[in-house]
This record gives structure tokens, C-alpha cells and sequence, in this order.
């Protein structure tokens, strides 16, 4: 990043209302002026960080054999000290993480689970990729008729992040 400030906007264009972003033109098509700049762009320290996180091993997680699977009902799980450590700076993250779910023929063993969330512990991964994650490993292991997972990640820099993803069985 940059520490020289942003360009300063003559008082003609100042006086002008902005309704869409500087890369968009009037007509919604992306400027040239930008598009010739974001070929030159500055890649981000972050690129390149997850892109191998889908196929990141975790620990396999158990279930047992629903007994009623003809009833609808929903279970919700709250993992209240969850870590994992951020990718940029090497320092732990804490969240709650609250997964709400409706079972088919298959339920959540709770100790392979938790063992399956220490995981993360030592892994830098960011908020949006774990929650993702956590999803995909869940619904591969339980196959529910829905689920949404949610983590609510605790401040950094001033800023609370909270990711929610969802899926329902077509």
C-alpha cells in the first residue's frame, strides 16, 4: 500500500454527484483509464495465500444413524472459543461459530467435531475460507437436508467480521 494520499478532485469534478464508482463509466462499462491501471496493479500481499485451501486435510468427522429421520427438526451447535490464525500476520483469530442444521439420516458425533475445530488451531486460514470450509467438510460428512454455519470473528484492527454461508439439499 500506498502512503501517499489519494489524488485531490478538481472543483469542477468535486461539484459533480457520484453515483457510481471511478472504474464505471456512466453506462455501467468499466472505464479505460481504469482497466489500463488494474493491468499495472500492485498484487496484494494476500494473492496466492489460499489457493490450495480446498484441498486442506482436516480430521474426519463422525456421525451416527439418525432415528428419526422421518421427523424435521434442528439442531444447532455453538462453538464459542474457536481459533485459527491469520494468514498475513501469523496471529490467532477467535470466533464463535454457530452451525444450525436439520438432519436426514445421519447426525453430528459432538467429540469428532470438536476434535475436528482444534484443528484449525495452527492452521492460517481467513475468515471467509473456513467458514467455507467448515461447510464443505460438514455437509460431505452429516449430508443434512440444510445447514448454515456462521462465524462471528472477533475484532481486528476495529472491524468485527462475520461470515455466514449456507446449503440446502436440491
Amino acid at each position: 500500500m500506498s502512503n501517499q494520499p489519494p489524488p485531490k478532485r478538481s472543483a469542477a469534478e468535486a461539484a459533480k454527484p457520484v453515483t457510481s464508482p471511478p472504474w464505471q463509466s456512466e453506462a455501467g462499462q468499466g472505464s479505460q483509464r481504469y482497466k489500463a491501471k488494474s493491468k499495472n496493479r500492485k498484487v496484494s500481499a494476500y494473492e496466492g495465500l489460499q489457493k490450495n485451501i480446498r484441498l486442506l486435510k482436516a480430521p474426519r468427522i463422525e456421525v451416527w444413524k439418525n432415528q428419526y429421520p422421518d421427523k424435521s427438526y434442528t439442531i444447532c451447535l455453538d462453538i464459542p472459543e474457536f481459533t485459527c490464525i491469520c494468514p498475513k500476520t501469523g496471529l490467532p483469530d477467535f470466533a464463535n461459530i454457530k452451525i444450525e442444521y436439520s438432519p436426514d439420516k445421519y447426525c453430528i458425533e459432538l467429540k469428532s467435531f470438536k476434535l475436528y475445530t482444534i484443528f484449525y488451531r495452527n492452521i492460517g486460514i481467513f475468515h471467509e475460507h473456513v467458514i467455507n470450509k467448515i461447510l464443505d467438510d460438514f455437509v460431505n460428512a452429516v449430508s443434512p437436508c440444510w445447514v448454515k454455519i456462521s462465524g462471528i470473528f472477533n475484532p481486528r484492527g476495529g472491524i468485527t467480521t462475520t461470515v455466514s454461508a449456507e446449503w440446502r439439499r436440491p
